[in-house]
């Protein structure tokens, strides 16, 4: 029972140490969800469609009065001595259906 305590200790304890290194690892490469100013601004959440393996996903939500914003995942390769980096894509449109309520 003590080695299963121990183990499950040791594994949280790692989580822990992961995830509290990941925002920063982000924000050092550039690659963090960019700061918005005295948290104002619209914070819902974007629909997401996932794509298979190899595609980029693609999110959609309102972005304001009768517009609506489509954005696509950022894509790097696996290949260490020649990566390549899709960018990711967004476009805005009108969209009757969004409103302000």
């Amino acid at each position: 029972m003590r080695r299963l305590t121990r183990g499950l200790l040791g594994a949280a304890l790692a989580v822990l140490v992961v995830s509290g290194c990941s925002e920063k690892h982000y924000d050092e490469r550039g690659k963090a969800d960019a700061p918005v100013a005295g948290r104002a601004g619209e914070d819902s959440p974007a629909e997401v469609y996932n794509f298979p393996d190899g595609f980029g996903n693609l999110a959609t939500k309102c972005v304001g009065d009768g517009r609506r914003a489509y954005a696509t995942t950022k894509w790097v390769s696996d290949d260490e001595d020649d990566p390549e980096i899709v960018p990711a894509n967004a476009v805005i449109v009108d969209d009757p259906g969004c409103r302000r309520r």
